[in-house]
């Protein structure tokens, strides 16, 4: 078996991965890497980063829809008509996703990565994979596993000669939304290591926190913006504030894919759970509504990076009342305009001139909490020695070798670079 990382193998994000077994190939992800604005040049738009082109290939499992995973298979469906295993969840989510990155590019200004009919054929490349199913494809027994990162995330258990586990992204503790992840004995482990040398903190005293701010913000007379990823993140807050007794709305594409987890619910840990936070937060879906939400005590919306999306219209009011507050439930990449409020209590928005931006300060309430969706150093650690594998090739991450320096003598560790080829 060789593995080559088309990208996503030093670095988050465009992740892609490419196999060969007794000839026979496959690509395991396909994303790219959406680039912010340069907080020195907030006018400066920036076009996002792509994977290595892939060559033509057999089949291509998706492990979830996530862009950074997904965004390049209508690319390589459109280009080669590759067959596409996936949960049918992810299958749904990704083609919502797939659109909007049409629309951004059209916003932003930056070429398109591929066109309608791209995603036309990607979306009739798809092939569905329930959790416990197996598929025989390049050689392997294919078994696909949760991951525990969102509803329909999967890890790929690849059993020929030796068997080795695709994690994808891994999150190993249940969450509101979904059970965490079990570890799966294997010869080969490539695991995600995105949270190496990063301890998160207690999640339960960290939701805990994050509730009794929200709370105190209400209380005090502001309103409470929370600046939510749509794609797990809205649902996972929308969970942790159902029981509050607040004028609560949500905005956005989460409301989408509320309506994608509820025709699924087998890939949710409770149901019942999800209906009744959408039965308390309100829909923003017409002017009327928004209005609503302009005067509500708490808005969950996008864009989870404040780079664009509704929550600028709710900060943009919000900007000097130092009774609300913005508080960020999730990680703000570098460059991002959710990183600039959080380092400098500014964001950049587009002033009249078409195409500019300008800074705009911010004196609200600004606070971050830690509620991500992947397992953490520690965590990586024990589902590692809990797989008992023989390799373990670490990807998806910038400080690998802060896992593989913990491994020393256990085990034989990999850290590819994008480009690079292992023979295993």
């Amino acid at each position: 078996m060789k593995i080559q990382f088309l990208g996503g193998a030093e670095e988050v994000g465009r992740l892609g991965m490419l196999l060969k077994n007794k000839g026979a190939s496959m690509l395991i992800e396909y994303g790219f890497k959406i680039m912010s604005k340069d907080p020195a040049n907030p006018g400066l738009k920036k076009a996002p980063e792509y994977p290595m082109a892939s060559p033509p290939v057999d089949y291509a499992l998706l492990t979830h829809s996530h862009i950074d995973h997904s965004g390049m298979l209508p690319w390589l469906c459109g280009k080669y008509g590759t067959k596409v295993f996936a949960t049918p969840l992810t299958i749904n989510v990704s083609e919502l996703l797939w659109y909007d990155s049409l629309k951004v590019a059209d916003a932003e200004g930056y070429d398109r990565p591929y066109h309608e009919d791209d995603i036309e054929e990607a979306v009739r490349c798809f092939e569905p994979i329930a959790f416990g199913q197996t598929i025989d494809i390049a050689g392997y027994e294919v078994e696909a596993h949760s991951a525990g990162h969102i509803p329909g995330a999967t890890m790929y258990e690849l059993r020929g000669e030796e068997t080795t586990l695709f994690t994808g992204d891994l999150n190993t503790y249940n969450s509101r939304l979904v059970y965490g992840a079990h570890p799966v004995k294997c010869d080969n482990l490539i695991i995600e290591s995105t949270y190496a040398g990063r301890p998160q903190r207690d999640r339960l005293k960290e939701e805990q926190r994050f509730v009794e701010k929200v709370k105190e913000v209400v209380e005090r007379g502001g309103k409470a913006i929370v600046p939510c990823f749509a794609v797990g993140r809205t649902q996972e807050v929308m969970l942790l504030l159902k029981n509050l007794k607040y004028d609560m709305w949500v905005d956005g594409m989460g409301k989408t894919v509320n309506r994608m987890y509820m025709d699924m619910p087998e890939y949710l840990r409770n149901e019942k759970d999800l209906r009744q936070a959408r039965k308390v937060f309100g829909e923003v879906r017409t002017p009327s509504s928004r209005e609503k939400s302009m005067n509500a005590d708490v808005i969950v919306t996008t864009s989870g990076m404040l780079d664009g999306g509704p929550v600028l219209r709710y900060l943009m009011q919000e900007k000097e009342n130092k009774k609300s507050a913005v508080l960020i439930p999730g990680y703000q990449a570098e460059g991002s305009n959710g990183r600039l409020l959080l380092d400098k209590r500014q964001v950049t928005v587009e002033t009249e001139v078409i195409g500019e931006r300008d800074y705009v300060d911010v004196r609200c309430e600004v606070d971050r909490f830690d509620l991500s969706a992947h397992a953490d150093h520690n965590e990586l650690i024990r589902f590692i020695k809990g797989c008992k594998p023989e390799n373990v090739i670490f990807m998806h991450g910038d400080h690998r070798d802060l896992l593989a320096k913990e491994l020393e003598g256990q085990c034989k560790v990999f850290t590819p670079m994008n480009g690079q080829e292992i023979e295993l």
